[in-house]
C-alpha cells in the first residue's frame, strides 16, 4: 500500500482533516461517559434535576458537535477515496497501454481485468476506511482505557490486559487474511478469464454444443473460488464473535471488581457506569478495528498485485526517431521471431525488400506465420533474430506513435466501436476533413454501408453488432485509409467480402492511393496474384518469393495453393 501513497497527492489537506474530524468525534464520545458519572454521582445521588438537565444539555450539544465532525470526515474521506481511485485507474490503464503486446499476453487479458477494477476498487475502499478509522479507534480505544485509569486504577489495568489480548487476535489473524485474500483473487482471475473465453466463443461452442461441458468447467472454477473465499472468510469471520466474545467477558470482570470496590467504598455507582460505557465503547472500537483489518487486508493483497503490473516494464524500449517523412519503403533482414514458450519458431529467417508504392501479397497456410509478419511490421513484438526496417530504419529506432502513422494495420478481426460511424471513422485520424472520410468510404467500398445507416452519423454497436461481417470490415478499412497511411496492411481484411467486392477494393486501393505500399494478407491468390512480389509462407519458413508467375513455374506449395482453389479464376 505504501508504494501507492503517491496517488493522494493533491489531497493532502484532506488527509488531514478526515482524520482530524473523526478524533474530534471520537474525544466528543470519550467524555460522554464522564458526563454519565456526573450525573449518576451528583444529580441522580442528590436529586439535582438543575444538573441533569444542563448535563443532559451538553450531551445533546455534544452529539450535535459530533454528528457535524462525522459528516465532515466522511465527506473528505470520500472525496479523497475517489480521488485515490481515479489517479490510480489512470495510472494503471496508462501503465498497460505502455506495455508490449508480448508483457500483455504473459500477464494475461483476465488477470488485468480483475486488476483493473475489482482489485482497483479494493484499494480505494481500503484507503477510505484507513482515513476514517486509522486515528479514530486508536483514540478512542486509549482514550478510553486512559479514562479508565483516571475513574479506577486497577480498572484501568484491567482494560489493558483485555485490548491487548485483541489487538494480538487481530494481527494474527490480519496475517492468514492477507494470504486468503491473495488466492481468493487469483481464483477470480480464473473465473474473469473463464468468462471472457465462453462470451467471445459463443456461437463456437453453441454450434459444437460444447454448452454443458463448458458450464462444467465454468462451475469448477466458481467452486474453486468459493471454497478460497469460504476458507478466508472462516478465518475473518472469527474475528467478530470472538472479540465479542473476549471484551464480554472483560465487562464480566470489571463488573465484578467494581462491584467489590462499591461494596467496599472504594469506587462510586456513577464511576462504575461510566467504566461500563467505557468497556462498551471499546468492544464497538474494537469491532470497528477488526472490520478495519478485513478491509485493509484485501485492499493489501490487491495492492500487492498492482504493484506487479507498475513494476512491469515494458520489454520494448520506445525508439527515439520521429518517422514522419520517412519513405514508405519496407525491408526484411533475415528475420526470426519466435512466441514465449513456444517449441518452434513462428517466422524464420524471412527477408524481402519493398520500394514505395509496391505490393506484397503474403500467402501460406493456417499457423505459417502470416499474422506474424503483420505484428512485426506494425512492432507489437521485436524480431529474435534480424532486422525489420521501414522508411530505410529499423522500427525499432522509431516512436511507436510515429511508426504507427506510417505503417497501419487492418486486422483480421475488425473492432468497431460504439458511437456512430464518423466517430468510429475518426479514431484513426481526428482532423480528416468531409472530403477526406469521403474518399475513404469510396475507396473501402463501405458507401453502401453508411448510406444503409443513413449517413456517417448512422448508430454503431458495440463491437459492430448490427452490421454484417462484410460490413464490419469494409469500414475497419475505412477507417485505416483516412490516416493516409505510405504503409498499408491488410491481414486477411476482406476474407468476408466476395470476389466482386474484393477486387472492386482493390483496383481503388491501386489506383486512389498510388504510391502507397501494401502489404496484403490473404487466404486467396485472386487477391494477391497481381502483386509486385508474392511471399509464400510455410510452417514460419519462407519457400517462395516472387511474382505470381515465377511461384507457378518454381514453388511446389503455391502451385498446390492454386489448385486447391478455382483453376478459372487462377488461369485469368
Amino acid at each position: 500500500m505504501l508504494k501507492l501513497i503517491r496517488y493522494l497527492r493533491g489531497y493532502e489537506r484532506h488527509c488531514v482533516l478526515a482524520p482530524l474530524f473523526k478524533c474530534l468525534e471520537a474525544l466528543f464520545q470519550i467524555l460522554v461517559p464522564l458526563v454519565m458519572a456526573s450525573v449518576v454521582d451528583e444529580g441522580i445521588a442528590n436529586r439535582d434535576t438543575n444538573h441533569v438537565l444542563v448535563c443532559a444539555a451538553v450531551l445533546v450539544g455534544m452529539g450535535v458537535v459530533g454528528w457535524v465532525c462525522a459528516v465532515a470526515a466522511q465527506y473528505f474521506s470520500a472525496q479523497l477515496g475517489a480521488g485515490f481511485g481515479t489517479a490510480l485507474r489512470d495510472d494503471l490503464f496508462a501503465h498497460v497501454l505502455g506495455l508490449s503486446r508480448a508483457d500483455v499476453d504473459e500477464l494475461g487479458a483476465s488477470t488485468l481485468i480483475t486488476r483493473l477494477t475489482n482489485d482497483t476498487n479494493q484499494v480505494q475502499d481500503g484507503m477510505n476506511l484507513f482515513f476514517r478509522l486509522v486515528l479514530r479507534c486508536p483514540i478512542a480505544i486509549f482514550g478510553s482505557i486512559g479514562c479508565a485509569f483516571v475513574v479506577d486504577g486497577l480498572e484501568g489495568v484491567l482494560f489493558c490486559g483485555i485490548s491487548a489480548l485483541v489487538f494480538i487476535f487481530v494481527w494474527l489473524v490480519m496475517r492468514v487474511a492477507v494470504r486468503g485474500y491473495r488466492a481468493v483473487q487469483q481464483s477470480l482471475d480464473a473465473v474473469t478469464l473463464s468468462t471472457t473465453e465462453q462470451l467471445e466463443g459463443v456461437r463456437v461452442l453453441r454450434a459444437f454444443g460444447r454448452e454443458r461441458a463448458e458450464v462444467a468447467e465454468f462451475g469448477d472454477k466458481l467452486q474453486r473460488l468459493w471454497r478460497a473465499q469460504v476458507r478466508v472468510g472462516d478465518v475473518a469471520g472469527l474475528m467478530n464473535p470472538l472479540t465479542y466474545a473476549a471484551v464480554n467477558l472483560g465487562l464480566v470482570v470489571v463488573l465484578y471488581a467494581g462491584g467489590v470496590n462499591i461494596d467496599a467504598g472504594t469506587l462510586s455507582q456513577g464511576a462504575l457506569v461510566a467504566l461500563v460505557n467505557y468497556m462498551s465503547q471499546i468492544l464497538v472500537e474494537l469491532l470497528k478495528l477488526a472490520n478495519l483489518v478485513n478491509t485493509l487486508s484485501k485492499s493489501e493483497a490487491c495492492a500487492r498485485r498492482l504493484n506487479e503490473v507498475f513494476a512491469r516494464r515494458p520489454s520494448m524500449a520506445d525508439g527515439a526517431l520521429d518517422a514522419s517523412g520517412l519513405p514508405g519503403s519496407v525491408e526484411l533482414r533475415d528475420v526470426t521471431f519466435s512466441y514465449p514458450g513456444a517449441a518452434a519458431p513462428a517466422l524464420s529467417h524471412v527477408s524481402l525488400a519493398l520500394e514505395p508504392g509496391q505490393v506484397l501479397g503474403v500467402i501460406g497456410g493456417t499457423g505459417s506465420g502470416k499474422s506474424t509478419l503483420a505484428s512485426l511490421l506494425m512492432r507489437f513484438y521485436d524480431p529474435d533474430e534480424g532486422a525489420v526496417l521501414v522508411g530505410g530504419h529499423d522500427v525499432r529506432e522509431l516512436t511507436l506513435t510515429s511508426l504507427h502513422h506510417l505503417v497501419s494495420l487492418v486486422d483480421q478481426q475488425p473492432r468497431l466501436f460504439t458511437g456512430t460511424i464518423e466517430t468510429n471513422l475518426r479514431l484513426a485520424n481526428e482532423q480528416a476533413g468531409e472530403k477526406q472520410l469521403a474518399g475513404a468510404i469510396k475507396a473501402a467500398q463501405a458507401a453502401d454501408v453508411v448510406e444503409a445507416k443513413g449517413g456517417t452519423d448512422g448508430a454503431v454497436e458495440q463491437l459492430g453488432r448490427n452490421l454484417s461481417g462484410g460490413q464490419r470490415q469494409r469500414l475497419s478499412i475505412a477507417r485505416t485509409l483516412t490516416r493516409a497511411p505510405k504503409v498499408l496492411v491488410l491481414d486477411d481484411a476482406s476474407s468476408a467480402l466476395d470476389l466482386a467486392c474484393d477486387a472492386r477494393l482493390r483496383h481503388a486501393l491501386a489506383s486512389d492511393f498510388v504510391g502507397v505500399t501494401q502489404v496484403v494478407i490473404s487466404q486467396r491468390v485472386s487477391a494477391i496474384r497481381h502483386a509486385s512480389l508474392i511471399l509464400v509462407l510455410d510452417r514460419g519458413c519462407p519457400v517462395g518469393l516472387g511474382t505470381h508467375e515465377e511461384l507457378l513455374r518454381t514453388c511446389e506449395v503455391y502451385q498446390q495453393i492454386c489448385e486447391s482453389q478455382n483453376a478459372g479464376e487462377v488461369a485469368r
